[in-house]
């Protein structure tokens, strides 16, 4: 089974390809094959998941995710600036799931049937390619929860004025600019992977975009136990802030998920930079397989959390399977 590439895992601190890890060819420079050996040497066994299953896990995220997109597009009463941002979440998961099954499709046309070369400029260039699309879903996740995050202080603390605020037009704008920075940051990890700087910067990055996820979460909270007592006394401000604290609630479980899946794999891009050595980070190292598989689930669950806590969304979903037609067309 082929890891995710060795410039997103380790950020390419003296390690050759990881195709030609995995292989064990010799026909690497002495240098990379010396690294790659103290970096195997280990007591705990490493453990492989078939390629069957992240196959499946892939293909249902891909095809999960692609029908919350259609959802979406379809249903006008969906087309607001909180499912604009989950669309936008969901791109993100898909492309998740697309890098891995590209990478698998990859390992086995270029080194398992041996129809190219394994190694070479055109393995290094898809290595790279690959490498992109895995940094564009971990940033593109991490904005666009940022996204539906700050749509959901603004729904609270500027009600009145949401509307004038997260219009369209600006929504567009800001998803442009979220992603136009994402590819930009992508390409700029992939050309300095090899600087332990880069591990560092990024890494520091996602924790300050989690600090400021938590903290509009905090002051949201805050301000909903705050204000308890007023709302039980006007029932028209009640069902607006039910819905506005669920949407809340349905963030937090998006972003409980995002971390359970993706911070295994953070935490090995760390060890293996500042510690690729020590045996409990090698030992840590042998479950990057199932650190990989998390990944390729967060895109799995998130859609099946929209559809649980989204009843508009629940009955696009239904109505898109029964055939029935629609009643916002």
């Amino acid at each position: 089974m082929h890891l995710p590439s060795p410039k997103v895992a380790t950020m390419k601190i003296d390690r050759g390809s990881e195709t030609t890890r995995l292989l064990g060819q010799t026909n690497a420079p002495p240098s990379e094959n010396n690294s790659e050996l103290s970096m195997n040497t280990s007591d705990c066994a490493q453990v492989i998941v078939p390629e069957e299953i992240f196959f499946t896990i892939a293909a249902l995220g891909v095809l999960e995710n692609l029908l919350v997109l259609i959802a979406v597009g379809r249903n006008k009463n969906l087309h607001s600036p909180m499912y604009i941002f989950i669309c936008s979440l969901a791109v993100s998961d898909m492309l998740g799931s697309l890098y891995k099954t590209l990478e698998n499709i990859l390992f086995i046309i270029f080194c398992k049937m041996r129809y190219l070369t394994c190694q070479g400029a055109l393995e290094k260039t898809m290595d790279d390619i690959l490498d992109f699309m895995f940094i564009l879903s971990l940033l593109g996740s991490i904005f666009s929860l940022s996204a539906i995050a700050a749509d959901r202080y603004i729904t609270i603390f500027y009600a009145l004025r949401y509307h004038n605020i997260m219009t369209m037009k600006r929504t567009l704008v800001i998803l442009v600019v979220i992603w136009a920075f994402c590819a930009g940051s992508g390409i700029a990890v992939v050309i300095f992977s090899h600087e332990t700087a880069t591990v560092v910067s990024f890494s520091v990055f996602l924790c300050f975009m989690l600090i400021f996820i938590l903290s509009l979460y905090i002051h949201m909270f805050l301000l909903a136990r705050s204000h308890a007592k007023k709302i039980a006394l006007q029932p028209t401000s009640s069902v607006h802030q039910r819905a506005n604290m669920k949407g809340v609630i349905t963030l937090t479980v998006l972003l409980g998920v995002f971390l359970c899946c993706w911070a295994p794999f953070v935490l090995h891009m760390l060890l293996m930079a500042f510690c690729p050595q020590n045996p409990y980070c090698i030992c840590y190292g042998s479950i990057f397989h199932v650190n990989g598989i998390l990944i390729m689930c967060n895109a799995v669950i998130d859609p099946m959390i929209y559809a649980f806590r989204s009843p508009e969304l629940r009955s696009t979903f239904k109505r898109l399977f029964c055939c029935r037609k629609p009643s916002w067309t």
